[in-house]
């Protein structure tokens, strides 16, 4: 494989632990990284986006193939493992960092965002309207290390078991298909 078959998806869903091990998954996604994204400052840390005053979200970077995976895919999948109707919210956390995105790379991506929030919202899959926004993607910051793999590294514990678990079970059962072999 060469860097040109390569695609990149910056999507936040909430907290990035669980989506991070949500799309960690999936045939065809070759690096999952936790991070910031769409915010006004530079390098942040984890304590200035918990302030929420930074602008950034939480989110992931994905790498993938798009001949194995595509993104229309991993839309479909990032709209059924969170909550894209509550605004700056993500069941227990509160806050800008938190709030639904998608952060397009391309003008294709662009289209592709809109028209499937669109359809999902004509066809009233949600109780409320979609509020993720769509912004087109400037700079990703890696997220401290131990932010990196955390569901792997952390199984046991509480908010993996409680909140993360339960999403990787729907993921496990809807999308069995497109899950790595093992």
């Amino acid at each position: 494989m060469n860097n040109e078959n390569i695609e990149y998806a910056t999507f936040g869903g909430g907290c990035f632990w669980c989506t991070e091990a949500i799309f960690d998954q999936l045939e065809g996604v070759i690096k999952v990284e936790s991070g910031y994204s769409g915010g006004h400052i530079k390098n942040p840390a984890y304590r200035e986006i918990a302030s929420g005053r930074t602008g950034h979200a939480e989110v992931i970077h994905i790498a993938y193939e798009p001949e194995k995976i595509d993104f229309v895919t991993l839309l479909d999948i990032f709209f059924n493992t969170h909550n894209p109707t509550t605004l700056n919210r993500q069941g227990a956390d509160c806050g800008t960092q938190y709030r639904s995105a998608i952060f397009y790379h391309n003008e294709t991506q662009k289209v592709e965002a809109n028209k499937m929030i669109n359809e999902l919202d004509k066809a009233a899959v949600f109780s409320d309207k979609i509020v993720t926004e769509v912004t087109e993607f400037d700079v990703f910051y890696v997220a401290e290390k131990y932010h990196q793999d955390y569901y792997i590294n952390n199984k046991s514990q509480g908010y993996c078991q409680v909140v993360i678990n339960p999403k990787l079970e729907k993921l496990q059962k809807e999308y069995k298909d497109k899950l790595k072999k093992k």
